[in-house]
C-alpha cells in the first residue's frame, strides 16, 4: 500500500478518529455516504474543500484497517 498523505489523526479533531487532511471530515463519514449510495460528485458538492484524491484516499485507509487483525497481549 501506498503512504497515505491526506489521512490525519489530531486527539484534538474528531477525538482522534482518521480525518481528511486535518478537516472535521472523517474517513467514516466519507465511507457511510459512499454505503448509503452517494457518489463522488454528491460528496464533492456537499463537502466543496475536499478533493476527489480525499476521497479515494478514505476509501484505501477504510479497507486497509478492515484487513488489520488484532491480536490480543498475553501477559507473563
Amino acid at each position: 500500500m501506498k503512504p497515505l498523505t491526506r489521512i490525519t489523526f489530531n486527539p484534538e479533531v474528531m477525538g482522534g478518529k482518521p480525518c481528511i487532511r486535518g478537516m472535521r471530515v472523517t474517513v467514516g463519514a466519507i465511507v457511510g455516504l459512499m454505503a448509503s449510495g452517494r457518489t463522488i460528485p454528491d460528496i464533492l458538492k456537499a463537502y466543496p474543500y475536499l478533493e476527489e484524491a480525499d476521497i479515494y484516499e478514505a476509501l484505501s485507509y477504510a479497507a486497509w484497517r478492515s484487513e488489520e487483525v488484532e491480536v490480543p497481549l498475553i501477559s507473563a
